[in-house]
Order: structure tokens, then C-alpha cells, then sequence
């Protein structure tokens, strides 16, 4: 056949190991990026077209629409790929203008739409915290007599933590939402369940789970990203129940949306009230701020490459298989740090596999065979970086436009 032609949709600096490894695989590739993003350290090597757009936003309608289909009349695209989480539904309300393979605009809201999202786990049978929608304010009221607070006021369609606010009191909750005005539809209420959150970072084909990882917060990352502090995550004790369970309401959290091929991010909440695991939010995407090493490390598997070849395989019409894998432990620590460069020659145990590479920021990932030795350095590294680095920024409610 033809060489495949992958057009990447990236509103942020991330997926280099996704575009190269189509290129590795025999694709031709496109990038389209905003014009903030022109300087990053994008794999220039690997991308054969470079486009920066004039608006700061991808998402902008109809103009992401006309400048796609103006590319399209001079070439042949077989795959729209998006590299963020806020890429999600861009890319397939372009599928769906332009009639092309992937995931359409109804079954991506129930990956990026966290009101879709616990809507259909709960009718699914997936454990959730109780929620509801903020439409019928007589609704909200026998939520908040009936659900005891406090409760989280959450936005449906952004990323991480991002525009979370706790509620205390139902007045407070009122205030919110009259200060929202317009836009309190797009929120939801949820009751603030206390616990370990846990991420799964899965891939998958068929409909099918071929590949899992199951890894714990350190903090939760609400409270890492509204009060500061040291991101980690460190691999599960393999073959624990914990991992098994985690395994499981994965699996069944995947089947609820009706994810067919590609890659999964999902968290869950382990509550400190009843032990329960109840079910978060899911992307469809690979996690974010260096989850996709953490994932390698642990087990051989690099989630973006994986993306890759399932997407070559299915414009081929091959079938897909991952590689093997390790059963190794891994750990993630970062956080923002007042240093423009901080130097982090002194974090130097054989264990450490990876550091991140850019300003402003440190991390590391640790790795080993050993479980209790990857603990010891995820508690040691991320003590000594809050002593040594970190530095806090005030949360965003929304991402920045430019």
C-alpha cells in the first residue's frame, strides 16, 4: 500500500516518541502545533510537514476546520492523531467532518466529558462517587440533603485537577454557581471521597486490554495541584490483590466507554471510608508529566510507541500484538522548581533511569526489581527535592488561551 500519511494535533509540547515511531514504522508525518509551540524541541527529524497555526487555540471553530480541509486538498491523510488531552475531541470532530476511521464525537465525550464518563460507569455497574449534574437546582438540593458533603465542584471538560473547588456548605456551593453563571452547566458535583488514587495506563486493541500498568500517587493529584508540593507515582505491588482489583475495575471501566483501540490513562480512588475502589475519570491518551517513563521503565513498554503501532496497524489492516514485558518497579517523582536549571548531580543512585529536561522543573524516575527499594527512593528523592527545589505556582482554573 500507499505510505500512510499521520496528521498530529498538538495544543501542548508532548508525543515526540509517538511521531517518531511512525516515522520508524514507514508513515509520513504532519504536525500541527500553535505558534507558541514553534521552539520546543519537537523530533524534527522524524516530521516531514510543520505547520503553525495563527490562533493560540486548536479547538477554534470553524477555523481548525478550514485549515485542516486546505491541507487535505494537496495531501492524503489517513490518520488524525491527538497528542493532548484538549486535542481529544478536536480530533474527532474532524474525523467526523471528514469522514474518517477513529473515534467520533459522541464516544470521545466520554473521554474527555466527566459528567459522560461517570454516567456511563454508573450505569455499567463501575463503581463512582456520588454525583450529579448541575442543571435542575431542585435535583442539587436533594443531592446535598441526601449526600453528605464535603463535595468537589468540578469542571466537565478540563484537564487533571484543573478548576477543581472543594464545598464546604451548601451555600457555598449556590455562590459558586452564581458566580459561574452561564457557564455552571459545564461543572458537576461530586462527593470528596479521602484515599490513594491510583492510575492505570493501559493499552488497548479489539476492544481488548492487551497491556496494563497500575501505579499510586503519591499524593493525590488534586492536592499536589492546588497546594503545592512533589508529584510521585511508584508501581503497585505486583501480583496484590490491590493490583488485581485495580486490573479488573480497569478493565471494566474501558468496556463501559466502549474504547474499541488506542491508549488509556484512568484513575481510581481507594476510600478510606469502606476499602471500596471507585472509579475517577479515564483519557484517551498517555498520561501526562513523564508517566509515559514510569510505564517504560517498570515494564519495557513505551505507551506513545505502542499508540504508534496500533494506529499503523490498524490503517494496514494488521494485526497487533505488544511486545514483552518486564515485571520490574518503577517510580515517578517532579515537581516546579525555583531554579531555572536545577542541578541534580547529587541525585545519583544507580537506580535512576531517566531525568526530566526542561526549565523550571525536576524530576526523575527510579527503577528496580527490588518493590521496597523503589519505595525507599520515591520517599528519599521526594523529600530531598521539596529541601532542595520545589517551588509553587498559584492553580489555573482554565488553561491559558496563548
Amino acid at each position: 500500500m500507499m505510505q500512510p500519511t499521520i496528521l498530529c494535533l498538538a495544543s501542548y509540547f508532548k508525543g515526540g516518541l509517538f511521531i517518531e515511531e511512525c516515522k520508524q514504522q514507514g508513515c509520513r508525518t504532519i504536525l500541527v502545533t500553535t505558534q507558541k509551540l514553534e521552539h520546543e524541541e519537537w523530533p524534527r527529524h522524524a516530521i516531514d510537514e510543520f505547520f503553525m497555526l495563527p490562533f493560540p487555540n486548536l479547538a477554534r471553530q470553524p477555523d481548525i476546520t478550514y485549515s485542516i480541509a486546505y491541507l487535505m486538498r494537496e495531501r492524503a491523510i489517513d490518520r488524525i492523531a491527538p497528542l493532548d488531552d484538549y486535542d481529544v475531541e478536536t480530533a474527532a470532530d474532524l474525523r467526523e467532518h471528514f469522514r474518517m476511521p477513529g473515534m467520533g464525537a459522541s464516544q470521545a465525550r466520554f473521554f474527555r466529558d466527566k459528567l459522560a464518563m461517570r454516567v456511563r460507569a454508573h450505569q455499567t455497574g463501575t463503581p463512582v462517587p456520588p454525583f450529579t449534574a448541575v442543571f435542575h437546582y431542585p435535583t442539587v438540593s436533594e443531592y446535598l440533603a441526601r449526600v453528605p458533603g464535603p463535595w468537589l465542584l468540578k469542571p466537565r471538560s478540563e484537564a487533571s485537577a484543573m478548576g477543581i473547588r472543594m464545598i464546604h456548605h451548601p451555600d457555598e456551593l449556590w455562590q459558586a454557581l452564581a458566580t459561574l453563571g452561564d457557564r455552571q452547566s459545564y461543572f458537576l458535583l461530586e462527593k470528596f471521597l479521602p484515599g490513594d488514587v491510583f492510575h492505570v495506563d493501559s493499552v488497548v486493541w479489539e476492544g481488548e486490554v492487551r497491556f496494563a500498568a497500575v501505579h499510586r500517587y503519591g499524593l493525590p493529584p488534586m492536592m499536589v495541584y492546588h497546594g503545592g508540593g512533589v508529584f510521585a507515582s511508584s508501581t503497585v505491588l505486583r501480583g496484590s490483590p490491590l493490583e488485581e482489583a485495580l486490573l479488573a475495575i480497569n478493565r471494566q471501566a474501558i468496556a463501559a466507554m466502549g474504547m474499541t483501540q488506542g491508549v488509556t490513562h484512568a484513575e481510581f480512588i481507594r476510600s478510606e471510608t469502606d476499602g471500596a475502589l471507585y472509579f475517577l475519570e479515564i483519557a484517551a491518551r498517555v498520561g501526562g508529566a513523564g508517566t509515559d517513563r514510569l510505564v517504560e521503565h517498570a515494564t519495557g513498554l513505551n505507551p506513545w510507541r505502542e499508540w504508534a503501532r496500533i494506529v499503523i496497524a490498524d490503517i494496514r489492516g494488521e494485526n497487533y500484538a505488544p511486545p514483552q514485558t518486564r515485571q520490574d518497579y518503577a517510580g515517578l517523582i517532579v515537581s516546579l522548581a525555583r531554579q531555572e536549571w536545577p542541578d541534580t548531580a547529587a541525585y545519583n543512585d544507580p537506580e535512576v533511569v531517566w531525568r526530566l529536561h526542561k526549565k523550571h522543573h525536576v524530576g526523575f524516575v527510579v527503577a528496580s526489581p527490588d518493590y521496597p527499594r523503589v519505595q525507599t527512593l520515591v520517599g528519599e528523592y521526594a523529600r530531598r527535592i521539596a529541601h532542595d527545589f520545589s517551588a509553587t505556582a498559584p492553580p489555573l482554573e482554565r488553561p491559558p488561551e496563548e
